[in-house]
C-alpha cells in the first residue's frame, strides 16, 4: 500500500475515532441535559403560578372537603391553569389545597379529587422536582407551595411529558450526528488534499524510494570528481558536495542564501540563469569551469544545479606547454640561422674564398650575444626569465612582431617561484603580441608601414621585488574603463577550442599578483597613435642572495 494511502486511511481513522468519542459523550449526556432543562422550566412555571396574587387568594379561600367541581370548572383557578398550560406547552398545571385535593386540573372530571402523587414536600414548604407517573402519564414535574401570609395554603404542580423530552433528545442527537458527519467529511477532504500535497512534495516517491534516493545521492555526490551545488527556487543552497565546497572555497553553504556566499560575480551570473556551455572563472589560485541548468518536476521549478570542474591543472599544463612551444620556436629559429651560416661558409669554401670564410668565422665567434634573437638579454641574470623572454622574442618574430627589452632592464638574483613569475610575464607579453600583431587583413590598421608591430618589455628588480612593464604598438584599450580587461571572460579573441572560453589570462595574473601583495594595472590605455602600457609589481619573488650581477 502506498504511503499516501496509508496516511489518508490513518487520518480518517483518527478523525472517525475522535468524532465517535465526542459524539458518544454528547449523546450520553443529552438526555440528562434535556431532562434538567425541562425540570428547571417546570419549576419556573410552578413558581410563577404560585406567586400569582389571584391564585394565592383563591387557594386560601377554597379549603376543606366541600368543594363543588362545577364551580371549580368555571372558577378562576381552572382558567389560570389552562391559560398557563397553553402558553408554556406544559403537560399539566395542577393546583391543590392543603388536603391534596385538586382545585385546577387539565381534565375537568378530576377536579375535587386527590392528586395522584404525594404533595407532602410542597405542603411542608419545600420545592420539589421529580420524574413521576400520574394520571396523564410519566412526566418531569415540579411542585411549589402556595404561601399566604407565611402559611402554606396549597401547592402548584407543573409537569412536562417525558415523551416530549425524548423527542427533544432525538432532535439533539440527529443535529449532533449531522454535525459529526459534516466534520468527518471535511476531515476526509482535508486528508485527501494533504495526501495530494504529500505526493507533490515527494514527487510521487514512496518512503523506500526516498531512502534509496538519498543513499544514492550521497554516494554519487561525494564520489564524483566534479563539484555540484544545488540551489532551490528561493535561492537557498540545498546540496553541496565536498568537491564543490573545495573548488568554490565554501565552508558551510548548506541552508545559506546564494547572495550571502562569497562567490564572484561571474559565478553568480551562471547561477542566476541556465548556462549550458562551461564558462571559466577564477577562484583564488584556481581556474574552474562552471555551468548550470534548471531542474523541473511536474511543471514546477525546483531550482538550479551548478556544475564545477577544476581546470587549474589544465591551465598550468597549458602554460608549461606554451613555454615549451615558445622555447622550441626559439631553438628552431636558432637552427635555421645556424644552417644559413653554415651554407654561407660552405659556399665560400667551395669557391676558394678562404680569406672571406675566415673573416666570416671571426665575425660569428667574436660577438657572443650577436647570435641571440633578443638584444639586451645579458642584463638579465635570472636564467628562467632569460630563457623565457628569448623564447617569447622568437614567438613574436613568427607573428611579424618585434620584441625588444627596454634600456632600464636589469634583473639580479633568482626567482623563488619561477612558474608564477613567468605566468604573469607571459600573459602580459602574449596579450601585447596579440594586440599589435598583424595576423589578419582586418587588423592592418594596428601595425603598418608607418606603425610596425612591436612590443617593449622592461624588467627591473628592486631588492627582492620584480617590476615588469610591457608596452605595445597596438590600437590601445577600447573599453571606457581600462580596468575592465582584468575581468573574467573579457577578451577580444574568440577561440571555441578553449574550454570555458578565453579571457582568463589577465584576470588570473592579477589574482596571482594580489595574492602575494602585488598588483597589475594599466599605466596607459593608449589609443590614437599609441599602444597600451601595462605594469606589474611582484613583491618578494626574487632571492638576491643567490644571484649575481649580470
Amino acid at each position: 500500500m502506498r504511503l499516501r494511502t496509508q496516511v489518508l486511511l490513518l487520518q480518517l481513522a483518527v478523525i472517525a475515532v475522535s468524532l465517535a468519542v465526542g459524539f458518544g459523550l454528547v449523546i450520553s449526556g443529552a438526555d440528562d441535559r434535556v431532562r434538567d432543562e425541562y425540570a428547571q422550566r417546570a419549576l419556573a412555571i410552578a413558581q410563577s403560578v404560585a406567586a400569582d396574587a389571584t391564585v394565592v387568594d383563591e387557594v386560601a379561600a377554597r379549603q376543606g372537603s366541600g368543594l363543588d367541581p362545577a364551580e371549580l370548572v368555571a372558577g378562576p383557578l381552572q382558567a389560570e391553569a389552562n391559560a398557563v398550560r397553553d402558553r408554556t406547552g406544559a403537560l399539566f398545571v395542577v393546583i391543590g389545597d392543603t388536603a391534596g385535593l385538586r382545585l385546577a386540573h387539565p381534565e375537568d372530571d378530576q377536579l375535587g379529587d386527590p392528586v395522584s402523587t404525594d404533595p407532602s414536600a410542597a405542603l411542608a414548604g419545600a420545592e420539589e422536582v421529580t420524574t413521576d407517573r400520574g394520571t396523564l402519564g410519566e412526566s418531569v414535574r415540579a411542585k411549589v407551595p402556595v404561601v399566604d401570609d407565611g402559611q402554606v395554603v396549597g401547592f402548584v404542580s407543573v409537569g412536562v411529558s417525558t415523551e416530549r423530552l425524548a423527542t427533544e433528545t432525538r432532535r439533539d442527537v440527529v443535529a449532533t450526528g449531522i454535525i459529526a458527519a459534516a466534520a468527518l467529511g471535511v476531515g476526509a477532504l482535508g486528508s485527501v488534499l494533504l495526501a495530494r500535497r504529500w505526493r507533490r512534495l515527494t514527487l510521487g516517491l514512496e518512503p523506500d524510494e526516498l531512502t534509496e534516493l538519498v543513499r544514492e545521492q550521497g554516494a554519487v555526490l561525494h564520489s564524483i570528481a566534479d563539484g555540484v551545488l544545488a540551489v532551490d527556487s528561493d535561492g537557498v543552497v540545498r546540496v553541496a558536495n565536498d568537491t564543490a565546497r573545495r573548488l568554490l572555497d565554501l565552508s558551510d553553504p548548506i541552508g545559506a542564501r546564494v547572495d550571502d556566499l562569497d562567490l564572484s560575480p561571474r559565478i553568480r551570473g551562471v547561477l542566476a540563469r541556465p548556462t549550458a556551455d562551461p564558462i571559466a572563472a577564477g577562484i583564488g589560485e584556481r581556474v574552474v569551469l562552471v555551468s548550470s541548468h534548471t531542474v523541473e518536476a511536474d511543471g514546477r521549478d525546483l531550482g538550479m544545479v551548478l556544475s564545477v570542474v577544476d581546470r587549474t591543472d589544465v591551465e598550468r599544463l597549458t602554460r608549461e606547454v606554451d613555454s615549451i612551444r615558445a622555447m622550441s620556436t626559439a631553438l628552431r629559429a636558432h637552427r635555421h640561422e645556424t644552417a644559413n651560416r653554415m651554407h654561407v661558409l660552405a659556399g665560400l669554401l667551395r669557391r676558394g674564398h678562404t680569406g672571406e670564410a675566415l673573416e666570416y668565422l671571426d665575425e660569428l665567434g667574436g660577438g657572443g650575444p650577436k647570435g641571440a634573437l633578443l638584444d639586451g638579454l645579458d642584463n638579465i641574470g635570472e636564467p628562467h626569465l632569460q630563457s623565457f623572454l628569448d623564447a617569447k622574442a622568437a614567438h613574436a618574430r613568427e607573428r611579424a612582431t618585434t620584441l625588444t627589452l627596454g634600456d632600464q632592464t636589469w634583473v639580479q638574483g633568482s626567482l623563488r617561484d619561477p612558474v608564477m613569475a613567468t605566468t604573469v610575464v607571459g600573459n602580459l607579453v602574449d596579450n601585447a603580441i596579440d594586440a599589435c600583431a598583424p595576423v589578419a587583413a582586418d587588423r592592418t590598421d594596428h601595425a603598418g608601414p608607418d606603425r610596425p608591430a612591436s612590443v617593449e618589455v622592461e624588467v627591473i628588480t628592486d631588492g627582492d621585488d620584480l617590476l615588469i612593464s610591457v608596452a605595445d604598438s597596438g590600437p590601445g584599450i577600447a573599453f571606457d574603463d581600462p580596468d575592465q580587461i582584468f575581468d573574467e571572460g573579457v577578451t577580444t579573441k574568440s577561440d571555441p577550442t578553449v574550454p570555458g572560453g578565453r579571457g582568463m589570462g589577465l584576470a588570473l595574473s592579477r589574482q596571482l599578483a594580489r595574492r602575494i601583495g602585488g598588483d597589475i594595472w594599466v599605466a596607459d590605455p593608449g589609443g590614437d597613435d599609441a599602444g597600451a602600457v601595462l605594469v606589474a609589481r611582484l613583491p618578494g619573488v626574487m632571492d638576491v642572495s643567490e644571484g649575481e650581477a649580470p
